[in-house]
């Protein structure tokens, strides 16, 4: 069964920035959103890591055919980096993170590196 989450950054507004998929699994991770042409609005993904680390979670734009919105976080859901990751690139974060939000590049707008997100499980 796929696990939704809903972000929040109550470092700001403490609206929601956008419904997530949760993706624990090598075989999620890997895949991302890789032959995604589109998102629907509001729409992400979080990829999540066994532990903190800058090599792993690094992510890789091949095959993805749009522009993503990135922002990694620490264990404790602080943001440490955030891009705007273009197609066909490998992006690493500037320090380890556990957590890399995916969507749209509106997203960038929504948050800044030192805030605190919150991932709510949807019910």
């Amino acid at each position: 069964m796929e696990r939704w989450v809903k972000v929040y950054n109550h470092s700001r507004t403490g609206e929601p920035i956008l419904r997530a998929r949760w993706c624990s699994s090598f075989a999620c991770r890997l895949r991302g959103l890789t032959f995604r042409r589109s998102l629907s609005p509001g729409e992400g993904l979080v990829l999540v890591e066994s532990r903190e680390s800058i090599s792993q979670s690094g992510i890789h734009m091949i095959a993805v055919w749009m522009d993503l919105g990135v922002v990694w976080m620490d264990a404790g859901f602080k943001v440490v980096d955030s891009v705007c990751a273009k197609p066909w690139r490998v992006y690493l974060p500037a320090a380890p993170a556990r957590y890399t939000l995916e969507g749209d590049p509106a997203i960038l707008q929504k948050v800044s590196i030192g805030d605190v997100l919150e991932l709510v499980d949807e019910a």
